[in-house]
């Protein structure tokens, strides 16, 4: 690849594809499949308990952090937004982010920039280039596989192995819950930190793992606890926070660099706290004390079938594991493949019970789905299996198979996954409370822990517990009475050791403010059940931009 004539003088710009995001149109949006990641694959089935949030696009954030020409990222536009940006200023290469689903919008945005900035180079990156044959569906000059700051900086004519630059990102946005948006203030959302891209661990539908490299490879942008800490300080000083989001696919399969993390937070006294990604035998490398000691205070963990024959699973009772972590403040994230091949519509309700008795304060629900660059799509395809006629618009694993499953049909596995969200609420009750659930537990268990660090946490945990949550546990048990009355009721015990526990201000915030949360809610459930949906805001963010 030769590199740009301009060089580093070349006017970059970066963008995530057009919205809106959450109703069908021509191009490939779907009301079943909006921005929401939290809503959309979580918390779907809670109604206005559910948890919604939007996320920046880091990728291109990070590209644009790590090269010196004049760039700009704008992300979520509209198409006049993106058209604008096109007019208004003269792009020497415009980027394109996007995923599979969004093929549609990359292709009209392809077009777009050649009607109205046809000296611009494209490129285009992100999963999306996973797809076989891309560059015979769009009008693009480069598509990018895999990590693309490397990529950006040779087409550039920098140095590749520059030491990477991590920008602060605040990891959600537009926080709602029960019909109320989140104030956005400064330290109020974690800090999303990106250590390294790829997974190691290799399962065959996982299109992280398949795009940068497949199984036992991943790139490391930060390879020690040194680095990683310095990263995080600079996160703390700028956005003013203590809790991070560790972007990394299998963050505690690094022990090493775990630990030596520790280490420095506890010469610096930080009392951090760090939700990850973990899997289930990198979790059982630790002890609880070293966990809680690391700060460690949500962990995404997959669920899958005990009769799956995934690694990560090996040796590990995924509903004591479950249960323990919880038991010590640790919130979990659970994570459930349904359709996989040894399911039938014999056995699949029982594994769904099984994943659901679990407990998990969260749980993610994904059909088995091949997706275009992984091994199991390669599988799929070699064998014959793949349904025609699939527009890739709704191969997003939240709709219905793109495959012939040997024993359950298109139709019922959109019927099994709908199914499993639900159950999951009606037999665990709101997200919301199983987290307040956890938290409190934490607290019992840790509030005269001996490390002050670890002290320090749970007591900002607890501030929240008895006054903000304990205003939504007074409305939960009033309102999930209409799902699961027995659940209503461990919601009102719940309740009411919180207010055991501090029984001035939580009984004080629940009675003066409960009545105006519960008001919201029903609110919010009758803009839901209207067809209300919420798309994010956009975002324009310019860099090195005077000397452009």
């Amino acid at each position: 690849m030769e590199a740009h004539p301009k060089g580093t003088h070349a006017r970059v710009l970066l963008s995530s594809v057009f919205g809106p995001y959450a109703q069908d149109d021509e191009f490939g949006s779907r009301a079943i499949n909006p921005m929401e990641l939290y809503h959309n694959q979580v918390t779907r089935a809670q109604g206005a308990f559910s948890l919604r949030m939007f996320h920046r696009s880091w990728g291109i954030m990070l590209i644009q952090a790590n090269i010196s020409a004049p760039c700009t990222v704008l992300d979520f536009p509209s198409r006049k937004k993106f058209a604008r940006e096109l007019t208004g200023h003269q792009y020497d290469i415009v980027g394109i982010s996007a995923i599979i689903p969004n093929l549609g919008k990359v292709q009209e945005m392809c077009r777009m920039v050649r009607e109205l900035s046809p000296h611009s180079v494209i490129v285009v990156g992100g999963h999306v280039a996973a797809i076989p044959d891309l560059d015979k569906m769009i009008d693009a000059d480069h598509i990018v596989r895999g990590e693309g700051i490397s990529w950006m900086r040779r087409y550039l004519g920098e140095d590749e192995h520059a030491p990477i630059q991590h920008p602060p990102i605040v990891s959600g946005w537009r926080t709602r819950m029960m019909g109320l948006r989140l104030p956005q203030r400064k330290g109020a959302t974690a800090a999303a930190i990106i250590p390294s891209v790829g997974c190691p661990m290799g399962c065959n539908f996982c299109t992280t793992s398949a795009f940068f490299g497949g199984k036992g490879k991943f790139i490391d942008f930060f390879k020690t606890g040194d680095e990683l800490f310095e990263v995080m300080c600079q996160a703390e000083s700028a956005l003013k926070v203590q809790s991070f989001f560790m972007m990394d696919e299998n963050f505690l399969l690094h022990r090493t660099r775990a630990l030596q993390l520790l280490d420095r937070m506890k010469q610096a006294g930080k009392s951090w706290e760090l939700a990850i990604f973990a899997s289930a035998n990198a979790i059982r490398k630790y002890s609880m004390r070293e966990l809680v000691e690391l700060g460690i205070s949500w962990v995404w963990m997959g669920l899958e079938s005990p009769n799956s024959r995934y690694s990560k699973l090996h040796d590990t009772d995924s509903r004591k594991l479950t249960r323990e972590l919880r038991g010590h403040g640790i919130r979990v994230q659970g994570s459930t493949i349904i359709g996989l091949e040894h399911h039938t519509p014999d056995n699949i309700v029982s594994e769904i019970e099984s994943a659901v008795d679990c407990q998990a304060d969260f749980h993610q629900f994904m059909l088995y789905t091949p997706v275009p660059g992984t091994p199991l799509y390669q599988e799929m395809t070699e064998q014959g299996r793949m349904l025609s006629g699939i527009n890739l618009a709704d191969i997003h694993g939240q709709y219905k198979f793109n495959f012939r499953h040997e024993a359950i049909s298109r139709d019922d596995s959109k019927r099994f996954l709908d199914w499993a969200f639900w159950r999951d609420f009606e037999r665990n009750g709101p997200s919301l409370y199983r987290m307040c659930r956890t938290m409190l537990q934490g607290w019992q268990r840790y509030k005269d822990y001996p490390d002050a660090r670890v002290r320090q946490r749970f007591e900002r945990e607890v501030r929240k517990l008895k006054s903000a949550y304990n205003v939504a546990l007074w409305v939960m048990e009033r309102e999930f009475k209409k799902v699961n009355r027995a659940g209503s009721q461990q919601i009102h015990k719940l309740r009411r050791e919180v207010e055991k526990e501090f029984p001035v201000v939580a009984r004080l915030t629940a009675s003066v403010f409960g009545p105006m949360l519960l008001w919201s809610a029903r609110r919010e459930e009758r803009r839901l059940a209207a067809g209300c949906t919420y798309e994010p805001p956009t975002f324009v963010d310019r860099r090195n931009w005077t000397s452009a």
